[in-house]
């Protein structure tokens, strides 16, 4: 998805973005500075909690674009303008809105206080670079800056850790979420483009699938069996697999290897009949009872219906809910 010129945004559609790396890089690529904005302290309600970011990017003729969201429209344009003079002064800025803000006339309908760094990163930074490569790497890592200094380390922590005297933050950055399918069925579809619409990075497999470009628009369509593809692209905690194919031959061993792999998630679509032979095979193969029990066998949420989208709305919300407690771990 393309950043929005926030100027002009009648419709935010840039709130949709929640992980700002794809922007940053789009920014490094085109050799251009960019303001990263994280909110670093919440008072009373808020829609956002702290380490949620945004990215602010200039733009042909003046406009600046913009992706993720803090407060659903309320306070969005006036960052906007701050990160402007950010950009062209090069020194970071500490905002703070809602009770207590200098600005009276902004308010927060949620009737909380946010404070907000803006910092100017520059195309050559290298802690943007080492940012990007843990990105590449599915490498746990943390943004540490002072709002004029920064760096990347690899290694957990909170989500955010922050000090106010002299001012610190440091930001966790996870592997980004990524979804492999392996199947094409009308069904496996529905999953892999609600996934992709979700904003995972989404892998559609389909074992000697047709030729060509993937009829949806996915990270990558491989046509190899799904084993083999975990094998290549490795798989983790940040990593969910659907077993889609209706193939045993083919979804149980996808589903063993990602097992093997500590997938988050892990799940094979078919009748609940199946799924004792399914089980059976499964441990004939040296699957633990441990693995075993982190396999969903007829996956998703009853109750939604049958259709494909139906279907795969259930299975999404369930891969959601068991990869945010790995988002959230220190």
């Amino acid at each position: 998805m393309a950043p929005f010129d926030i100027a002009q945004a009648d419709w935010p559609l840039f709130g949709w973005i929640d992980d700002v790396r794809a922007g940053l890089a789009r920014a490094r690529d085109a050799n251009t500075p960019c303001v990263l904005a994280t909110l670093y302290a919440v008072e009373g309600s808020a829609p956002r909690g702290p380490g949620s970011q945004m990215l602010f990017v200039p733009g042909p003729e003046g406009t600046l674009a913009a992706e993720g969201y803090f407060s659903g429209d309320c306070i969005e344009g006036d960052v906007a303008r701050h990160a402007a003079h950010v950009l062209a002064e090069g020194h970071p800025r500490h905002l703070h809105y809602g009770a207590g803000s200098p600005w009276i006339d902004i308010r927060l309908r949620c009737g909380g206080a946010l404070h907000i760094l803006l910092e100017r990163v520059a195309p050559d930074c290298p802690a943007s670079a080492a940012l990007l490569e843990n990105a590449r790497t599915r490498t746990v890592c943390r943004w540490i800056s002072d709002g004029q200094t920064r760096r990347v380390e690899a290694g957990y922590g909170p989500l955010l850790d922050c000090t106010p005297e002299p001012f610190r933050l440091a930001r966790r950055y996870d592997p980004p979420r990524r979804l492999i399918v392996s199947g094409g069925d009308p069904g496996a579809l529905a999953a892999a483009q609600l996934a992709a619409l979700s904003r995972f990075e989404t892998v559609l497999v389909r074992p000697d699938g047709p030729h060509g470009a993937a009829p949806i628009p996915v990270s990558q369509y491989r046509r190899e069996d799904p084993a083999t593809t975990i094998e290549r692209l490795g798989a983790d905690r940040w990593t969910a697999f659907l077993g889609a194919t209706h193939e045993d031959h083919l979804d149980l061993p996808g589903c063993l290897a990602a097992l093997r792999a500590e997938a988050g998630y892990v799940a094979m679509i078919g009748a609940k009949s199946r799924a004792p032979a399914r089980l059976a095979a499964l441990r004939a193969a040296g699957a633990t009872p441990e693995q075993l029990e982190r396999l969903r066998l007829s996956p998703g949420i009853t109750g939604l219906g049958k259709s494909p989208w139906e279907v795969a709305t259930g299975i999404l919300a369930e891969i959601m809910q068991a990869l945010n407690p790995a988002a959230e771990r220190a």
